[in-house]
């Protein structure tokens, strides 16, 4: 959360916003009408084991080129069961030596994503063009602590749209409530939301939820788009959880998607 409020206040001031009054609730509507997943003619999927580290994606993975995976994690099962599909996968992540397990299709780079490339931190479009030059139609699954914000702004259209799926962990979501953290997520969506629609949620039980009036949020929340260019019919979806959602913490109580976050029946 410190992240992501360091990278808010410094964000918005850039941008000219102001930092620290309360969202209108008519914006915190206008956000969440625009983020409601929907359920098109991919059946979902689950990948990567039923704990913390498994996502829900579209059934609509033949033809991927390869997976990128910032945010290396104590498993890399959802790596591995595309690796067994014949997915090439690269990880980045600054924090450790090396992924948990090896395989002969993981390229892992010791960077952090971020907004910027330097000596330690590397954009999304330069890891993609370096790794994979003029190719395109691969996953992201993200998981960085509060700076997908922040990859996600300075990450261009072309590169985003190279992507099918993309798979993200956005932490710090409560910050909807706040004037200026509401302009900052709501730019970062709209950044994804321009090519892709959401097509699953799941809250990680590892954080609380937050309220603020009518609306509950949850601190960490799991999302899942598909490029429209894949998608022929869709609808919302109405019924949560899915079927194939799993506590991302086994000793933990449940987090069920609060209603205000998808279309109810």
């Amino acid at each position: 959360m410190c992240s992501l409020r360091r990278f808010t206040r410094s964000s918005l001031l850039s941008l000219g916003l102001t930092y620290g009054r309360t969202a209108d609730p008519r914006a915190i509507e206008r956000f969440l009408e625009t983020v409601r997943p929907v359920e098109t003619q991919h059946e979902l999927i689950r990948l990567g084991g039923d704990t913390d580290g498994g996502y829900l994606v579209p059934d609509d993975l033949d033809g991927i080129g390869a997976c990128f995976s910032p945010g290396v994690s104590v498993v890399a099962r959802f790596e591995e069961d595309l690796a067994a599909r014949g997915i090439k996968c690269f990880l980045a992540d600054a924090s450790v030596a090396a992924p948990p397990v090896k395989n002969d299709l993981f390229d892992f780079e010791r960077k952090f994503l971020g907004p910027t490339s330097t000596d330690e931190f590397m954009t999304l479009d330069d890891w993609v063009d370096r790794k994979a030059p003029g190719e395109s139609d691969f996953i992201l699954q993200m998981d960085i602590e509060g700076a997908e914000y922040g990859v996600l702004l300075s990450a261009s259209r072309e590169t985003l749209r190279k992507f099918r799926i993309i798979v993200i962990e956005f932490h710090g979501l409560p910050r909807i409530y706040d004037r200026t953290g509401i302009e900052l997520i709501s730019l970062a969506f709209s950044k994804l939301l321009t090519d892709f629609d959401p097509v699953h949620i799941h809250p990680n039980n590892n954080g609380a939820t937050v309220r603020f009036g009518k609306f509950e949020t949850p601190r960490l929340t799991e999302f899942t788009f598909l490029r429209r260019d894949r998608i022929k019919s869709r609808r919302y979806a109405t019924h949560f959880p899915h079927h194939l959602d799993r506590k991302n913490v086994p000793d933990r109580p449940d987090l069920h998607l609060p209603a205000c976050w998808y279309q109810t029946a």
